[in-house]
């Protein structure tokens, strides 16, 4: 077994030997299942709302990108139960 790159056998009979392989994981490819890409959005705002957001967060103990997307799917969850009660349908 070459130090560099090891044949799938060589690292199935390191793992059953419970030997550490995180040295041949390369952790930059790893993709967690079912777990969503994100993607960056940038958002201009004023230095008010940014000072009250800071706020908020600093009250509930977390950080402004947190608040702003815990706010904004709570929103969005808002629209769609509005959106189906004009419809007629219950969610």
């Amino acid at each position: 077994m070459t130090e560099s790159t090891p044949s799938a056998e060589d690292i199935d009979a390191l793992v059953d030997s419970g030997e550490d392989i995180t040295r041949y994981i390369d952790v930059t490819t790893i993709e967690q299942p079912g777990k969503q890409q994100c993607r960056r959005v940038a958002l201009d705002m004023g230095d008010g709302t940014i000072a009250r957001l800071d706020a908020f967060a600093a009250r509930y103990g977390v950080t402004r990108q947190s608040l702003i997307k815990v706010w904004l799917v709570e929103r969005m969850d808002e629209e769609d139960d509005r959106a189906a009660r004009r419809r007629g349908v219950t969610a």
